[in-house]
């Protein structure tokens, strides 16, 4: 199974939540004291990242991972920890991945938080050449440039938890982050929306530039039942902890009691 660790009390609620690309369960690190005050909380690392082995994905030759794969990796999770129902969080590409569960498996996802995500992260061109790049030099030509794309402020790279995120990138195996790469470039939920019944909180970061406020926007229009809040942010809403518990607090109260 993916790497990941599990806290809180063994009688709440299950919550499962999920990274960024290049990112490890880490990005989470902030919101934890108090989520774990009131839900099961399981943070996991994606294929590659942290603690999760490559060879977790299907197929890791080029082009063959699919958001599906990884989907399928995060019920064997919850099947293994006997949770028939969880709420579920994630960033990014970790959102991209509730998004799919929450459309083609509704009866399993309680609520869901998309945060700096989206329904279509943009043509499979750019997903294929970084994915092509990093199989050849691995991530480290990523690593100048990651900070602009993460942060809206770029004295935060320099702060514990940037220089940790950063570290996270530096130690992804190739393979493993290229496999997500290709995820991404055949990811597209734009015309499925609709038919996504969770409750659903989407949160914006006010200065992302990798998933831009329209993104968010576009999955508030097109999900019933959603409310959108946005931050002042970069792509990663660990930079605003408290703002971002604010709206996660706000929605997961709110669905907090469900069937286990």
């Amino acid at each position: 199974m993916l790497h990941h660790h599990v806290t809180g009390p063994a009688d709440a609620p299950p919550l499962i939540l999920g990274p960024s690309l290049g990112t490890s369960h880490a990005v989470w690190n902030s919101q934890l004291p108090w989520l774990t005050r009131r839900f099961r909380v399981l943070c996991f690392d994606l294929p590659g990242h942290g603690g999760s082995a490559t060879g977790l994905v299907p197929a890791s030759e080029p082009g063959r991972t699919t958001v599906q794969d990884l989907a399928s990796l995060i019920l064997d999770l919850a099947n293994h920890h006997r949770w028939s129902s969880f709420h579920y969080a994630g960033i990014s590409l970790g959102g991209a991945i509730g998004a799919h569960l929450a459309l083609h498996q509704p009866e399993r996802i309680a609520s869901l938080a998309l945060v700096c995500s989206s329904a279509h992260f943009g043509p499979a061109q750019p997903w294929q050449e970084r994915a092509r790049l990093v199989r050849r030099q691995g991530t480290t030509p990523l690593l100048r440039s990651s900070p602009d794309r993460w942060f809206a402020t770029t004295p935060f790279a320099g702060t514990h938890i940037g220089r940790r995120l950063l570290d996270n990138l530096a130690k992804t195996d190739p393979t493993g982050y290229a496999a997500c790469c290709d995820a991404l470039a055949t990811y597209d939920l734009r015309s499925s929306l609709a038919q996504i019944t969770t409750p659903t909180l989407v949160v914006a970061g006010s200065q992302d530039s990798v998933t831009p406020v329209q993104h968010a926007r576009e999955l508030a229009e097109g999900i019933p039942n959603t409310v959108l809040e946005v931050i002042d942010c970069g792509h990663l809403a660990a930079e605003r902890p408290h703002a971002l518990q604010a709206a996660l607090t706000a929605h997961l109260i709110t669905f907090q009691k469900i069937q286990r």
